[in-house]
Parts: C-alpha cells; sequence; structure tokens
C-alpha cells in the first residue's frame, strides 16, 4: 500500500503530463502568425518583405556559395510560376531522389534549385547530372519560395519541371497548355542565356 504522499506525487504527474498534452494541443491548435505572400500567393522572405520592389537582389536570403547561375527578382518570378502552372498539372519532379532518377532517364526539362540548402552538399551533384543530360538548370534565393510554388507545405530544395506531360500527369486544356507552352520557353531562353554568358 502507498502513503498518501506518494499517491497525490502520482496523481500530480499524471495530471501533470496531461496539462502537457493540453498545452502542446492548444499551441498545435493556435493559428501561425500569418506569412507576408505576393500577389501569385508565394510567401515573401522576411528580408524580402523590409525593403521596396526595386532591390530584390539585395533584400533576398543569403544564398550558398555555387548558386550560379542565380535568377534575379523578375527571372525568379516567372520561374516559380512556370512551377506553380506545371506543378498543376503534375509535370515537375520534387526533392533531389526524384529529380536525379528523373534526369537519369529524360533529357529534357528546365531545374529549379533553391540556392539556400544547408548543408549544401545535398545538391551539389545535381548540376553536374544537368550538364551531362543537357538540361537547363538555374537557382533561385528561397526553398521556401519553391516549394510553396510547387504546391507543398514543405520547403523544397531542388524541382525539375517538364516541358510535356508524362504519364500519370494531369491533360491540360488547349489555353493552359499554350499559356505554359509560352511561359516555359520564354524562361527557358533566358536560363539558357545565363548559361552562355
Amino acid at each position: 500500500r502507498l502513503s498518501h504522499q506518494t499517491q497525490a506525487k502520482l496523481k500530480m504527474g499524471s495530471s501533470g503530463e496531461k496539462s502537457a498534452k493540453k498545452a502542446k494541443k492548444e499551441k498545435k491548435d493556435t493559428p501561425k502568425s500569418s506569412k507576408k505572400r505576393d500577389r501569385d500567393g508565394l510567401p515573401v522572405p522576411s528580408s524580402a518583405s523590409k525593403g521596396g520592389e526595386g532591390d530584390d537582389d539585395e533584400k533576398q536570403n543569403p544564398v550558398c556559395a555555387i548558386a550560379s547561375p542565380l535568377a534575379d527578382g523578375k527571372l525568379t518570378k516567372k520561374l516559380l510560376k512556370v512551377v506553380k502552372k506545371a506543378s498543376k498539372f503534375k509535370q515537375v519532379r520534387r526533392g533531389v531522389k526524384e529529380v536525379v532518377k528523373q534526369l537519369k532517364t529524360t533529357k529534357e526539362g528546365l531545374c529549379v534549385i533553391a540556392g539556400d540548402i544547408s548543408p549544401i552538399d545535398v545538391i551539389t551533384h545535381v548540376p553536374m547530372l544537368c550538364e551531362e543530360a543537357g538540361v537547363q538548370y538555374v537557382y533561385v534565393h528561397s526553398k521556401e519560395q519553391l516549394g510553396a510554388a510547387g504546391m507543398t507545405k514543405r520547403p523544397t530544395s531542388v524541382m525539375l519541371v517538364l516541358p510535356k506531360a508524362v504519364k500519370g500527369s494531369t491533360k491540360m486544356g488547349k489555353d493552359d497548355e499554350k499559356e505554359f507552352e509560352e511561359m516555359y520557353k520564354s524562361v527557358y531562353s533566358k536560363v539558357k542565356g545565363m548559361h552562355e554568358k
């Protein structure tokens, strides 16, 4: 038989666990602070939301040393629009594993890599694979923006945008297909021009 003090401690311990669980649940249920978003619904990095529109390059997240070619503000917005449109119709591959697998089989597309990945060793081999496959690649400033454009809640390190629908993807309408093709070609030519410099 336990003493009254021991019984009281046991009761407090179990109620303490319950209160900790309640506190955790309440914390989970409370709405998180709303992040600022741009016109396309993509999250704006906290450092970029402080300054004006004209200083896109100076107000972005710090990027790794190998992030070259790095897209400027206007090109980043266009790239993220293309990624968003392609992900809507399942014409993207997300993450290092999927992108590497796709690069080994398909020799087309546009690879968008986040420049603020840490540790950088996770993505250092992707540009070399892109060059071997003849696929253009470009870095953007933020993995959060890339993930949001890809319609995922998680930050994404790398995405491969495919120019044509693949097996299992949703069929685009004629208007959507024409709009996507124009956007893709415009962005692709700009990225190709960056590589030729």
